[in-house]
């Protein structure tokens, strides 16, 4: 009996060490052929994305007659190695909004020069027609079909360079908790480089093995990291010298904690033998303001046209679910602290603020929800069936069209609270919200949206106003539509 449990054991032994190298092999062939993978798979489903766009304008154009015949097009192919040069394929960054910055540009470029080609043989209107019409749906297929790869990759586990983090401080595992939060930055932290000891408490450490010296020699090389990040300058200058040489060959970035400063679109300038970071503020330059309202002309008229049959048919079902106005005006804080004074389907029973205070008054957990999020999970003000469709969907904002046609709002920007909303944050912060026009969607809509408590609010609308630029809001504006359709956060 104990020979046979010794034999059970040594192949439970054998079977385990098996399993652990072949695990470690397979890690090792993911490493080595992760980017290639990575580049491959990005290429690929853009070359599908852009024949279909292709092929759906063509077909689109042809049918209102302004596909131009015999024309010369560029190859497909030529897009594809835009999209190369301008480092889209690498699998470890830049952020999404700078991908779609990049992805822009490389399909201005392409439509561009696709035009100049085909002018001899073509009405130059006409072709001019259809290449915006090429341009535009580029952009925006590339960019969700891009956004779905991009997740597959996450899950995985392909998408995001091999990094490792100088140092074990409070800075360096904030940041470590950062990336490993938001994938999509393309950077996932896999060790800690420990140069000198550091005491830090249990709670804080996270799940990330330590490397170096100061390690007591455990894993004092790992071939397989692609960046090293810095948090302090000090450390990238030593870095050449480090007794681990494989760290001065890797790629080697320096992060500082800036939540208050612009973070997109920066330039860098030497100033002697300095650095110099030049910093934009777009939403206070006058051609910029003058640009964003003429997007917000270009797309709030046609949609409120579009949106008016709908409009009626919900205000039919809402008086039909509950006597009382279809409309309401609320009162929200809009820019410079005025009084804004909002367009909204009603949603709610007419008695709202009673049912409210009686709720709250009933149910402590529903109250101290309420003081956290300013909303309820199960809110026994709305409509049933009508009102949460609405809500789950935004279609109670629609009227809110009007307010951008008339200048009151935005299509993007902070989203207007109420005055009891916007008190519970501080003074500060107040003053830059309500220094920026309000609008229909912003970056708390299309990420957090109601799961997001008061500083994730200000964080969120903080990062916005800081790095604003028509890039952004395009963005915001595509991301909407998901965010629209999965209801995400939605109450």
């Amino acid at each position: 009996m104990a020979e046979a449990s010794t034999t059970l054991l040594q192949r439970h032994t054998a079977t385990e060490t098996s399993y652990r190298g072949w695990r470690r092999y397979d890690e090792l062939l993911v490493a080595r052929f992760r980017k290639t993978f990575v580049a491959a798979s990005l290429m690929s489903w853009d070359f599908v994305a852009a024949i279909a766009t292709i092929s759906f304008s063509r077909l689109l154009m042809l049918t209102v007659g302004l596909e131009p015949t015999n024309t010369k097009h560029l190859p497909i192919a030529f897009l594809i190695l835009t999209f190369l040069c301008l480092r889209m394929y690498t699998g470890c960054g830049p952020s999404p909004y700078e991908r779609f910055r990049l992805r822009s540009i490389g399909v201005v470029g392409f439509v561009s020069i696709d035009f100049l080609i085909g002018i001899p043989v073509a009405d130059p209107v006409a072709l001019l027609a259809v290449e915006v019409c090429r341009g535009v749906l580029l952009v925006i297929f590339g960019h969700y079909v891009e956004a779905a790869i991009r997740t597959i990759l996450i899950r995985l586990k392909l998408w995001g360079a091999p990094t490792a983090l100088f140092g074990s401080d409070d800075n360096s595992r904030k940041l470590a908790h950062l990336l490993i939060s938001e994938p999509s930055i393309g950077l996932t932290p896999i060790a800690f480089i420990e140069n000198t000891p550091y005491e830090v408490s249990q709670k804080a450490v996270l799940p990330l093995p330590q490397i170096g010296p100061a390690s007591g020699g455990r894993a004092a090389i790992n071939p397989n990291v692609e960046f090293v990040i810095f948090t302090s300058a000090d450390d990238l200058a030593a870095a050449a010298t480090h007794s681990m040489a494989w760290v001065s060959s890797c790629r080697h970035l320096l992060v500082k904690d800036a939540h208050d400063i612009q973070s997109l679109w920066l330039r860098t300038r030497t100033v002697g033998g300095a650095i110099g970071i030049e910093f934009r503020r777009g939403l206070r330059l006058r051609h910029d303001q003058i640009l964003k309202r003429a997007i917000d002309l270009l797309f709030a008229v046609p949609a409120a046209l579009l949106a008016c049959p709908l409009v009626v048919v919900l205000a039919l079902a809402i008086k039909l679910a509950d006597p009382g106005p279809a409309f309401y005006i609320q009162k929200r804080v809009g820019r410079n602290a005025t009084t804004l004074r909002i367009f909204k389907l009603r949603t709610m029973y007419a008695d709202a603020e009673k049912r409210l205070d009686e709720h709250l008054s009933r149910d402590a957990q529903a109250r101290a929800e309420w003081q956290r999020f300013f909303k309820l999970s199960r809110d026994p003000r709305v409509l049933p069936i009508i009102g949460n469709f609405m809500r789950r969907n935004s279609l109670d904002e629609l009227p809110q069209l009007w307010n951008i046609i008339r200048g009151d709002m935005s299509l993007v920007g902070p989203r207007p609270f109420p005055l009891y909303h916007m008190n519970s944050f501080e003074e500060d912060f107040r003053s830059v919200r309500v220094s920026v026009p309000p609008g229909l969607t912003g970056l708390w809509q299309v990420s957090s949206r109601s799961n997001g408590d008061l500083q994730v609010q200000k964080a969120q609308d903080l990062f916005y106003i800081r790095n604003w630029s028509i890039w952004l809001d395009i963005y915001i504006l595509l991301q909407t539509v998901p965010a629209i359709f999965s209801a995400r956060g939605a109450r």
